[in-house]
């Protein structure tokens, strides 16, 4: 039965990072939506937000999250950063595929994106209040519309995903076995660290 695994969260959290990994040792497709949105109108988000207002993107950015949620065969996709504020995408985000939130700490997104550029809600004076602020009014919505929440931290990309696989695991969603393995074979038995997920 095809799976979707939707990677929710704050701009900055990892989503589309861990996404591509964890996409990559399930064997399963890739989308980032944000991506999507851009090569779909041919220009950035930011100058795309710029001209048409948030409410313009959020239009967009509705009927890709539609598009992807109903897409046949197994997935994994990140979204934006905004996706859960409508209740629409939060809906057909929940019932139709398996959401997992990666949690960061405003102090940590500032930490990450101090010196982003693109990302239009963060050109302001104060982006470290304006992620508070974001995250005040986002992170019960991540919640709303999750199943799975992880705690990002500081731990590392192959971490996290492992992390994500194990959840997906015990809940009975992926079959241990379909679990590529994060050894390249390549490399043979003689490589540093043992196969399969630490």
């Amino acid at each position: 039965m095809p799976i979707k695994l939707a990677l929710i969260g704050m701009p900055g959290g990892g989503k589309s990072t861990v996404g591509r990994h964890l996409a990559r040792r399930l064997g399963w497709g890739f989308v980032d939506s944000d991506a999507l949105i851009e090569r779909r109108i041919g220009e950035s988000i930011r100058t795309y937000f710029e001209r048409e207002g948030e409410e313009g993107f959020r239009d967009l950015e509705q009927s890709v999250i539609e598009e992807l949620t109903n897409q046949a065969g197994s997935l994994v996709f990140a979204t934006g950063g905004g996706a859960c504020l409508r209740e629409a995408n939060r809906r057909a985000l929940h019932t139709r595929c398996t959401v997992v939130y990666l949690r960061s700490t405003p102090e940590e997104l500032h930490r990450r994106l101090r010196h982003d550029t693109q990302r239009p809600l963060l050109q302001v004076a104060d982006p470290l209040a304006r992620l508070r602020e974001l995250y005040a009014k986002r992170d019960p919505l991540y919640r709303e519309c999750s199943h799975f929440v992880i705690e990002t931290g500081r731990p590392s990309v192959s971490t996290l995903v492992n992390m994500i696989l194990m959840q997906l695991e015990l809940a009975g969603i992926v079959e241990p076995d379909l679990v590529h393995s994060p050894v390249d074979p390549a490399q043979g038995p003689d490589s540093d660290g043992p196969a399969g997920r630490s």
